[in-house]
């Protein structure tokens, strides 16, 4: 306990107290007002209760839903592709893509996410130029991605896919290798095909690290703020406004610091959900060891 306090100090200093102050604030009517002058008032549930009767609230919960199950499904069924690709590379080639794949999932989320406003500046980004010379869909290289719903969204889930799909490729990688090479064999000298021998060996045996992978997912694209607020803004006319963003506008842009962080409190609560399942199958797979 002595040689693990030090730690625990740090911990409880950046992590418990922000958390305590977080639910105590949501009880309070936190404002403006109150970073200038020091003085709030106790509302008890109040805040929670113009939450739950705020259209916007809702609304900002069904986009973060789907389109974390937008990222989660595309950064899964990708990183899983991937890491299946890198099992049928040689040695070299393999090394290389691996280097790779470290390289842009090392790069911080707010410099590649700059980068990608870029790439898809209408005047002059990479890829309004590079369609538009592909002649797929005409002359777009004035077209704006950020103000259309669909094509923000787009835009903003190939950013996020592309940084989650190194960790899960390389992660899946390291469970496939570990498959047993006679299973498969067995499985070929009994007449499969490799989709067959894929499917119904190599799948079963990364089905825990999969699991494990797909929360972890979950939890982290649930979170995802910079990505949106950097490329987007929340907008077009809050289309893409997820939980997070509409969290930030709530608190810092309107400054209703009490509802603010109500929403914090509800969305910590739910990946405290999302948390607790994932230690559950973490435990459970420990146990299947």
């Amino acid at each position: 306990m002595w040689l693990l306090s030090p730690a625990g100090i740090v911990l409880a200093a950046i992590t418990v107290a922000p958390i305590l102050f977080l639910i105590f604030t949501s009880f309070t009517d936190y404002s403006q007002r109150t970073l200038f002058t020091g003085e709030f008032a106790f509302v008890g549930f109040s805040q929670y209760a113009a939450l739950f009767t705020n259209a916007d609230f809702w609304w900002s919960l069904i986009r973060t839903i789907l389109f974390t199950a937008a990222m989660v499904l595309g950064s899964v069924l990708i990183g899983t592709g991937m890491s299946h690709v890198l099992t049928r590379l040689g040695t070299v080639l393999r090394y290389v893509v691996t280097i790779v794949l470290v390289f842009a999932w090392a790069m911080p989320n707010v410099a590649s996410s700059l980068v990608w406003n870029w790439l898809f500046q209408p005047g002059y980004g990479v890829v309004n130029w590079l369609l538009t010379q592909l002649q797929i869909f005409g002359d777009v290289t004035n077209l704006a991605w950020d103000n259309n719903a669909t094509l923000a969204f787009l835009s903003i889930w190939m950013l996020v896919v592309w940084q989650a799909v190194p960790f899960i490729a390389l992660t899946l990688y390291a469970a496939e290798t570990q498959v047993p090479a006679d299973y498969a064999e067995a499985a070929r000298l009994d007449g499969a095909n490799e989709w067959r021998v894929y499917r119904e060996v190599t799948l079963p045996h990364l089905a825990p690290t999969l699991l494990l992978i797909t929360i972890l997912s979950i939890i982290w694209d649930y979170n995802v703020f910079n990505q949106i607020w950097l490329v987007s803004r929340g907008g077009p006319d809050d289309a893409t406004s997820t939980l997070g963003v509409f969290t930030y506008i709530t608190a810092f842009v309107g400054f209703d610091i009490g509802q603010g962080a109500a929403i914090s409190v509800v969305t910590t609560l739910i990946l405290l959900i999302l948390t607790s399942v994932y230690i559950r199958n973490l435990i459970r797979s420990g146990e299947d060891l």
